[in-house]
């Protein structure tokens, strides 16, 4: 099988809500990661053969295709065509499985994975509440009842189920919330993202750390559920942001002159229980170190999204993964969740991380509704 090189990666700033990206319209915010994409990497643009977006919630200004708009809007060639993917929140991983996936099959020799969120401009729920204003069907139909009954199917549902089943009470998720906002700080401070962020509408750092926050603020906070263990700090924050990675074949290297940093190395996408919904990335990261070779011991860097603190909690414990590598800058809690950009915003920061500390594999993985998972394993090169 051919090989899929990342030969670049950058991202927005991560803006949080009402913030500096608030006001920037969703194709905006994309194309202009995906002008920063073409401009760093050098690469003749009308070499593209795809453009490959994730995004949640296509509705409104992100509907209509947003990843072709996108492109558009940034100048570039009409002749790339590009297709909006929406696999819930790991829509911009999975947008990266397919363009490797084009790379690895021979069809494809040079494709850009990307990903796309205003939660700011379209709020979360936006298509489902539309319908339903207009008396139109909820998504799940009488089929799925009769298989699952008639219960509460959340995210947040799914979050307080994994803290009885994994016995993770109040106070330890506070305390990986806050380190999530420490690890963020430090790393914004030391100036790690630099780097990888093409910097917009005046915002140039990521906005959602709070270098001052405490356990104390934290615990003053109350549950999203009555009797619960989830609160808002503990869960992930309201973003704004767009990620873009650019996947390259071993001839499209040679023809453009490319820098691989990165293989990629094993692709796998597994669905799980979809009441609990967020627990998908425990066997999915399994699958993928047995098909891979691998041990968690061999991984040395770890993006899991912090949907929620249960979920990175259960699956350090579940795959006894050393937890200074998993989110070594902070995550989602700290650092925002654009839904349909965060698959290609955290790609970028592990092949940075990867690169900042000379390790050799790095592993992402998030939760995704419905009850799924990716789990993407790249080798720094």
């Amino acid at each position: 099988m051919a090989e899929a090189y990342i030969v670049g990666a950058v991202r927005t700033p991560v803006g949080k809500k009402k913030g500096g990206l608030s006001t920037v319209h969703p194709t905006d915010l994309a194309a202009h990661t995906l002008k920063a994409l073409i401009d760093r990497t050098g690469v003749d643009p009308a070499a593209v053969e795809d453009v490959i977006m994730g995004c949640v919630m296509q509705f409104g200004p992100q509907s209509l295709d947003i990843a072709r708009n996108a492109w558009l809007s940034a100048g570039l060639p009409e002749t790339t065509p590009g297709v909006t993917i929406d696999r819930q929140c790991g829509s911009s991983q999975q947008s990266i499985h397919f363009a490797a996936q084009g790379v690895m099959s021979g069809t494809q020799d040079l494709v850009v994975a990307a990903g796309v969120e205003s939660m700011s401009i379209v709020p979360m729920g936006s298509p489902v509440s539309a319908a339903l204003e207009k008396g139109l069907p909820f998504p799940f139909g009488e089929t799925w009842v009769e298989r699952y009954g008639k219960q509460e199917i959340s995210q947040f549902r799914g979050a307080e189920l994994m803290c009885e089943k994994w016995g993770l009470e109040r106070a330890e998720l506070e305390r990986f919330a806050l380190e999530s906002h420490q690890r963020a700080a430090k790393a914004i401070a030391n100036g790690y993202f630099k780097e990888q962020i093409a910097p917009i509408n005046g915002v140039e750092d990521d906005e959602g750390p709070r270098a001052d926050t405490t356990l104390e603020k934290m615990g003053s906070l109350k549950t999203l559920k009555e009797g619960g263990q989830i609160t808002a700090a503990t869960s992930s924050q309201i973003s704004d942001g767009s990620g873009a990675v650019l996947i390259a074949s071993e001839q499209a290297v040679r023809d453009h002159n490319l820098t691989p940093r990165a293989r990629i190395t094993q692709l796998t996408v597994v669905g799980d229980d979809p009441v609990y919904m967020l627990t998908a990335p425990i066997p999915a990261t399994q699958k993928a170190l047995g098909k891979a070779g691998l041990s968690i011991d061999d991984i040395d860097v770890v993006e899991i999204n912090e949907a929620f603190a249960p979920v990175p909690l259960a699956w350090i414990k579940e795959l006894g993964a050393d937890p200074a590598k998993v989110n070594p800058n902070g995550g989602a809690i700290a650092l925002g969740h654009p839904l349909g950009a965060t698959g290609s915003i955290l790609m970028t920061k592990l092949l940075n991380e990867l690169e900042r500390t000379g390790g050799r594999y790095g592993l992402q993985t998030m939760c995704e509704g419905g009850g799924q998972a990716n789990v993407t394993i790249i080798e720094r090169l």
